[in-house]
C-alpha cells in the first residue's frame, strides 16, 4: 500500500527510513545531510563501506539504529555514482529491485521513501513516481509513505521569507557570532553546543536574551534557546530543524542571512560593542571543548562563588567527571581570558 505525503521525512513513524546517497562516501546536501546530522552511526557505517567499495549502484546499504523505536533501518539507496554527477533512470531501477528484495528478506511493515533521484539528483519525478509504484505497489502488508517533492517551491520559499521573524539585533548578534566564530574553524557550520555558549555570552554581555540559562552535562544550557532557532530555522540558519538536541549537530547560515545581520549590528551600536566583546573573549577558544571550558568558568565565578581559579577548579570536581577532566593550567588560562576582557564580578 502506497501513501503519498509531503514534508519532513525524517519525522516519519516508519520501521525503515530511505536516505539517497552517492558512492563515494559524502553526504553534502540535501536529505542525505539531515540524515548525517541526524543519524551520524549511519554515516559513519556508509562511509567504511563506501570505502571498502560496497556501495554501488542497484544495491542497499542498509544500517540497524539499535533503537527501541521506530525507525529500525536506515537504508540508504544510491541514487548517484558521484555527488558531483546526476542520477540515472537506471540506477534508480536496479536499486527499487534489491529495494524490495530487501523489504520482504527483512519483514519490513513500513517505510518511508523520499523522491529517489529527483531534485538534486535531476530525474523527473513522473517517471521516478511511476517506477517506484510499479516496484512496490503490490506489497500489500507494506505501508510504503512516497514523500513527493514539495509542488512550486520557489514560490513557497519565498511565502515563507515574507512570514519569516524580524532580524532583531539579538537575532543579527548570534548569527554574526556563528559566521566569525566559523572563519576561525574555517569550517562551514557550527555545532549546537558552541551556539549555545556564544549565546550564554551574549546574554551575560548585556543583550537579554530572555534565554534561561541553567547548570547542564556540557555547562550551561538554555532549554528555551530551541524556540529562538526554530524561528531562526529556514530563514537565517539551517539545520537545526532535523532530529533532536544533540550537542554535535551541525548548524549553519542560509545564504543572505549574515549580509542582512551586519546591516543590523551596524545601526545598533550597544550590540556592536556586546558583539566585539565576545568576538574577543572567545578567539583562541573556537573548539566545543574550548566553549565548554569558558563558559563554565564564568558560570563557576557568577552562580557558584568562586573567587579564583583554584575554586573554579573545586566547582568543576564537584560538577561531573566531564568537568574534573579539565586540567587546572586550562581553567587558568580561562580565568585569564575572562578577567583581561572585563567578564569578571568587581572586585
Amino acid at each position: 500500500m502506497i501513501q503519498v505525503a509531503q514534508g519532513n521525512l525524517l519525522t516519519a513513524d516508519a520501521e525503515a527510513l530511505v536516505n539517497t546517497v552517492n558512492c563515494v562516501g559524502v553526504m553534502g546536501r540535501g536529505i542525505a545531510l539531515q540524515f548525517k546530522d541526524a543519524y551520524p552511526s549511519n554515516f559513519e557505517d556508509y562511509a567504511i563501506a563506501c570505502a571498502a567499495g560496497e556501495v554501488v549502484p542497484g544495491k542497499m546499504h542498509v544500517h540497524t539504529t539499535n533503537q527501541l523505536t521506530n525507525p529500525r533501518f536506515i537504508i540508504n539507496f544510491p541514487t548517484k555514482r558521484h555527488w558531483r554527477g546526476n542520477s540515472r533512470l537506471e540506477d534508480i531501477e536496479a536499486g527499487l529491485i534489491d529495494l524490495r528484495s530487501v523489504i520482504v528478506e527483512r519483514r519490513i511493515q513500513s517505510i518511508a521513501l523520499p523522491p529517489l533521484g529527483s531534485g538534486l539528483g535531476g530525474l523527473p519525478w513522473p517517471a521516478v513516481k511511476a517506477r517506484i509504484i510499479h516496484a512496490l505497489g503490490d506489497l500489500e502488508l507494506v505501508k510504503v509513505i512516497l514523500f513527493e517533492p514539495l509542488p512550486d517551491a520557489d514560490k513557497i520559499k519565498r511565502q515563507r521569507k515574507k512570514a519569516g521573524p524580524t532580524l532583531s539585533p539579538l537575532r543579527a548578534a548570534l548569527v554574526s557570532l556563528i559566521d566569525r566564530y566559523m572563519r576561525g574553524l574555517m569550517e562551514p557550520n557550527i555545532t549546537l553546543l558552541e551556539l549555545h555558549k556564544l549565546a550564554y555570552f551574549l546574554q551575560s554581555g548585556g543583550l537579554n536574551m530572555r534565554l534561561r540559562f541553567q547548570k547542564a552535562h556540557y555547562g550551561p544550557y538554555a532549554e528555551n534557546l530551541r524556540h529562538v532557532l526554530n524561528d531562526m530555522e529556514g530563514y537565517y540558519t539551517a539545520g537545526y530543524g532535523f532530529g533532536g538536541d544533540q550537542p554535535d549537530k551541525k548548524i549553519e547560515i542560509v545564504p543572505g542571512a549574515l549580509e542582512a545581520a551586519q546591516l543590523v549590528i551596524e545601526a545598533d551600536k550597544e550590540t556592536a560593542i556586546t558583539f566585539g566583546r565576545i568576538d574577543e573573549l572567545v578567539r583562541g577558544f573556537e573548539t566545543p571543548l574550548g566553549l565548554e571550558l569558558l563558559a563554565t568558568t564564568h558560570w563557576a565565578i557568577w552562580q557558584e562563588g568562586a573567587r579564583n581559579s583554584t575554586d573554579v577548579r573545586d566547582v568543576f570536581g564537584l560538577w561531573s567527571k566531564r568537568k574534573s577532566n579539565f586540567t587546572q593550567r586550562q581553567i587558568d588560562i580561562a580565568f585569564e581570558r575572562l578577567e583581561s576582557g572585563g567578564w569578571l564580578p568587581p572586585s
